[in-house]
């Protein structure tokens, strides 16, 4: 499956509204943002980092993410929800 077909895919199944384009999130749904990665290996906290500082709310990895960028996540982006697949792996904080 291409990437732009997964992206759709999961846009849908998150019931978003497919946007995409060049620095502009994948999908929106009400004030979530969210970006979808259909990469060959696992998101890095660095690349967590970057999403998140774009205001992106929900991240989706078809690969899933390393234990420093959960990490990162829990610690700094409480607001911040990371998926893999169809499994959170990190829910949504509040503060």
């Amino acid at each position: 499956m291409s990437w732009r077909r997964y992206e759709k895919r999961k846009s849908r199944e998150r019931r978003g509204v497919p946007i995409g384009g060049s620095g502009e999130p994948d999908f929106i749904r009400g004030q979530t943002n969210g970006e979808v990665k259909a990469w060959n290996r696992r998101m890095g906290r660095y690349d967590v980092k970057i999403e998140a500082q774009k205001g992106r709310t929900e991240i989706i990895s078809k690969r899933g993410f390393t234990d420093e960028a959960i990490a990162y996540a829990e610690q700094y982006r409480p607001g911040l929800r990371l998926i893999h697949g169809n499994r959170t792996v990190k829910p949504r904080r509040r503060r």
